[in-house]
């Protein structure tokens, strides 16, 4: 250790107290680890202030010492994007502490909370003032807001309320320059300069550190209605979500899918998890929103039209509250089944809705044909046009040694595909340092000379969280 890092713990010290450093003499795996465990590093030290202005002091302590940050929320991201590399020269920027409920205004549907707040909490918070906060996904029990917003989370209920940075009015930020932008408005019209806002949102705490955020919320709906259909094609998914955007306009909240060799994994890896319908090629999870005797009718009405038009063979309306959290489950619970199962390679992509089917048939017939016993584990958010396209190895094959064999090669395929029918290899899980090369190799030169102007500008040093999206 050089004599600058003594110094730079010193002040980190002084600016959040002892207890809020640690370095290698406590057990730092799980700061250091990803939520894949593809991905670990070595931290100079794990620091955990309380406040912004503890933030901005322990940033500029790493400023004064030519040490980069690297900003950690929960840590559940799925592309490298929140720990350290393995130089251990790297400060892990923990935000787990700032947990504050700043303030919560009925009137104007707004809720403004620290970076530190888990996203259930936040929605709890919300919840009980009789309104909902819309932004949900499989890890909301523990990540937090700050990591939402830093990589722009998507979730289940974007195709009516929008991804993170839709749900976003305001932040506090912690520049590069370890100073403290109060940008936690609640207005819904602001049209003064460039919006720093939008830029700050995505952008994987490469330009500065979100503290807080304004948040937009909605009146909680009077009723939700969840149901599972069985379809024996992709095409007839997609068809079923025509149908449904007619029947239910508005009220769709929801419209997962998920093919059965996903479902069959859940099945495998939690028996015990209540299945709503025999096995069928595909499944579909709807979900409605509305007032309870419309929004249950239009529902009944659009599962009964589906089935004299053939476009689904088998359908199930939860009755309870129960029963729809047990559909959720099942949805849910596919990414850590697939967790369970080994590692695996991940695909979250966009596409037109229209172009989804051609890509999961050509894409299907590819693999299946180079890879005998291949396992495309493919659900997401079809409502959206996001899939989660993973490619498993086959049964009782090294999960560790098909990545190796074959995830550049299939990468390749997967991408060239999407990119050549106009969509993204990134839908929401960000670009952090699993897709770095990809985003390099992908973008026009055009975009990424403007986004490395920025980063330039904002932060010219480089210090914050280096190696990662650029």
């Amino acid at each position: 250790m050089t004599d600058a890092l003594p110094a730079l713990l010193h002040e980190l010290r002084e600016a959040v107290g002892s207890a809020h450093v640690l370095t290698g003499q406590e057990d730092l795996s799980a700061w250091e680890w990803d939520w894949r465990k593809r991905y670990r590093g070595r931290a100079l030290a794990v620091v955990r202030p309380a406040t912004t202005s503890e933030v901005a002091q322990v940033v500029r302590a790493c400023v004064r010492h030519g040490t980069s940050v690297v900003p950690q929320g929960g840590n559940t991201g799925l592309v490298g994007g929140g720990v350290p590399d393995d130089s251990g020269r790297q400060v892990v920027l923990s935000l787990s502490r700032l947990r504050g409920i700043r303030s919560l205004d009925r009137d104007n549907l707004t809720l403004t909370v620290e970076a530190g707040v888990v996203l259930a909490q936040a929605q709890k918070v919300a919840s009980e003032a009789g309104l909902l906060f819309p932004l949900s996904l499989a890890a909301e029990g523990s990540c937090t807001i700050g990591g939402n917003l830093a990589t722009n989370a998507g979730g289940t209920q974007v195709l009516r309320y929008g991804n993170a940075r839709d749900l976003c009015l305001g932040l506090e930020v912690v520049t590069a320059q370890g100073e403290v932008w109060d940008g936690l408005s609640g207005l819904r019209k602001d049209n003064t300069g460039y919006d720093l806002r939008d830029l700050l949102v995505g952008s994987e705490g490469t330009l500065g550190v979100i503290t807080a955020a304004t948040l937009k919320l909605f009146p909680a709906p009077l009723a939700k209605v969840t149901a599972m259909a069985a379809c024996d094609t992709i095409e007839q998914t997609v068809a079923l979500l025509h149908r449904a955007r007619q029947a239910l306009d508005a009220q769709l909240t929801g419209f997962e899918i998920m093919a059965q060799a996903a479902l069959q994994l859940v099945m495998h890896h939690f028996p015990t998890l209540p299945q709503a319908l025999p096995p069928a090629p595909w499944c579909v999870l709807l979900e409605a929103s509305g007032p309870q005797g419309p929004c249950r009718e239009a529902m009944e009405q659009l599962l009964e039209a589906a089935l004299e038009a053939e476009e689904i063979s088998n359908a199930a309306l939860a009755d309870t509250l129960a029963q729809a959290k047990t559909m959720w489950h099942v949805r849910e619970s596919i990414p850590l089944a697939q967790s369970q199962d080994g590692l695996n390679i991940k695909h979250d992509v966009s596409l037109a809705v229209s172009a989804i089917p051609g890509f999961v048939r050509d894409m299907g017939q590819r693999l299946q044909a180079a890879i005998e016993g291949v396992r495309l584990i493919t659900f997401g958010h079809l409502g959206d046009g996001n899939l989660h396209y993973n490619v498993q190895a086959p049964v009782g094959q090294d999960a560790a040694e098909f990545l190796a064999r074959y995830e550049a090669e299939i990468n390749t395929w997967v991408y060239d595909d999407i990119m050549a029918r106009g969509g993204s290899f990134s839908a929401e899980h960000g670009i952090g340092a699993l897709k770095r090369v990809e985003l390099a190799e992908r973008k026009s030169g055009v975009a990424l000379g403007m986004m490395r102007a920025i980063k330039a500008a904002l932060d010219p040093m480089g210090i914050m969280n280096p190696g990662k999206m650029l």
